[in-house]
């Protein structure tokens, strides 16, 4: 029996009236198809085009009064951009058959549920079975060829199981295991953008260990073999490759309470529904600041809260190069998060992710303790300890802040000590309250006197001195020390007083 799939008229019948008059034979192909199986938005198109793809792809940019590029002209390829409705971007890829008939260009693809076309009436043309595979939700590989083809498709395996929350199929998988060595013959742009999208689905940590299993995640970030068997003393009751997993999945746990999606089910953080609730208390008055802020897309690209999983996975790289043990035989990683983030910088630049997001997350793994840190304090947490805090981490400081959240409950799981547990909520409180709500008293207040200004009362010259006494009298305005100007310019004479080398006050934290 045949089966038919009718496609939104906008842009179909415009591309198909244009192909017609051009005499030429056009057929919605892969991600498409498959996408209007599945129910699920549709967004970018793909063509499969009889002849002459760029000319058809140039007349409906013409038509539709979108933009057109070139992407390869000896495969006759090109890509339109325009505008729906809505006014968003949607991407119409048109490239010539590869192959002499339909057949061969479907038989040269990737997977089978990539491999169907639909016949300009709407017929389903599906040789492969993809559409079989779908309804079992398998993502299986054409064959062998097709990894050794692009072996950039083994990524892109996980991700489609991933996004599409299908399984993958078993033969897939060993090809895949094979041939996992040769993913690095595909360029770091293109490996990065895969991953990137694994790690922005909603079971990252399950399919970050699906890419270790597949023997894919050492060639994407080889730094992460060591932290297999590399133990730790208690309160750590996993080995640093384990824990590292409960914390990524801890992570999309807050994600999830972010941004109001239905818990997906948490295959290996193993903390209690209480511990949970106790997150949702905690973030419910943040949540609208939460979303604003970790939906930033950095230069690059990518979204904060994608960069957040990122350091979660990285967060630990520095511990199995730290390790040192004492006398009583227990495990120490003093200065792990610093060369955690140097370990981190020199992969991600590797990956070509760009400065700014080379600087946030690494930003992240180095500062990832210091709310444990702050929790550790005896007493209130003061002011001034909070300044310090965002004026080392700047807006990634936000990031700090969940992940050391998401530490902690993969670090105790189901033992964790309420005492220790409530400070750091109370930690974990404070420091989005002042960021998102007290952001000019206390993490940027605005300046009392400038450096003319000191110049000019304090009778000193210009250089290093008027940037240090400015940046003590803005941590003590931001601890609520000083308040006005004249103030500010009595601290700065008596910082003046005891020399330049000591015009910032020593930490009080």
């Amino acid at each position: 029996m045949s089966i038919h799939i009718t496609f939104p008229r906008w842009p179909w019948e415009p591309i198909r009236a244009i192909a017609d008059r051009r005499g030429v034979a056009i057929w919605p192909v892969g991600g498409i198809v498959r996408d209007m199986l599945l129910g699920r938005p549709l967004h970018d198109w793909d063509f499969a085009v009889e002849r002459d793809a760029m000319g058809l792809a140039r007349a409906v940019a013409d038509a539709l009064d979108g933009a057109y590029f070139p992407l390869d002209e000896e495969r006759d390829t090109a890509r339109v951009v325009v505008r729906d409705r809505r006014g968003r971007r949607v991407e119409l890829d048109f490239a010539r058959l590869r192959g002499e008939t339909l057949l061969a260009d479907l038989r040269g693809r990737d997977f089978t549920l990539n491999a169907m076309a639909v016949e300009p009436e709407g017929v389903l043309i599906d040789p492969l079975g993809g559409l079989a595979d779908l309804q079992a939700r398998l993502v299986r590989a054409i064959g062998p060829q097709a990894f050794d083809a692009d072996p950039l498709r083994m990524l892109r395996a996980v991700r489609l199981a991933a996004e599409l929350e299908m399984r993958l199929e078993a033969k897939t998988a060993a090809w895949i295991i094979q041939r996992a060595e040769s993913l690095t013959q595909a360029s770091p742009e293109r490996i990065r953008d895969e991953f990137v999208r694994i790690l922005a689905t909603p079971s990252p940590a399950e399919h970050v260990h699906m890419l270790d299993e597949l023997r894919l995640l050492a060639q994407v970030i080889p730094e992460v073999d060591p932290l297999k068997e590399q133990p730790q003393s208690p309160p750590h009751r996993f080995d640093v490759w384990w824990h590292t997993l409960l914390v990524i999945d801890a992570v999309a746990g807050i994600l999830d309470i972010v941004y109001g999606r239905p818990p997906f089910p948490r295959l290996y953080a193993d903390t209690t529904e209480q511990a949970w609730d106790d997150v949702k208390t905690l973030l419910g008055p943040f949540v609208p600041h939460l979303r604003r802020h970790l939906s930033v897309r950095l230069r690059g690209g990518r979204k904060r809260r994608v960069l957040l999983v990122l350091a979660a996975l990285c967060h630990d790289l520095g511990k199995p190069v730290t390790c040192t043990e004492d006398d009583q035989g227990r495990l120490h990683f003093y200065g792990h998060e610093r060369e955690g983030a140097k370990i981190t910088t020199r992969r991600l630049r590797h990956l070509r992710f760009s400065q700014s997001e080379v600087k946030r997350v690494a930003t992240v793994v180095r500062a990832h303790l210091r709310p444990g840190h702050l929790a550790r304090v005896q007493g209130p947490v003061t002011r001034r300890a909070i300044y310090r805090f965002f004026r080392d981490t700047g807006s990634a400081g936000v990031e700090v802040n969940l992940l050391s959240l998401a530490d902690h409950l993969a670090t105790w799981g189901p033992n964790l000590e309420p005492d220790r547990w409530a400070r750091r909520l109370e930690v974990g409180r404070l420091l989005l309250s002042h960021y998102f709500e007290r952001h000019e008293e206390t993490i940027a207040p605005k300046p009392l006197v400038d450096g003319r200004e000191l110049i000019e009362s304090l009778g000193i010259e210009e250089g290093p001195q008027v940037g240090r006494l400015l940046a003590a009298i803005r941590e003590a305005q931001a601890a609520g020390e000083v308040r006005t100007r004249e103030e500010a310019l009595a601290l700065a004479r008596r910082l003046k007083g005891k020399g330049a080398e000591d015009a910032e006050e020593p930490p009080r934290d």
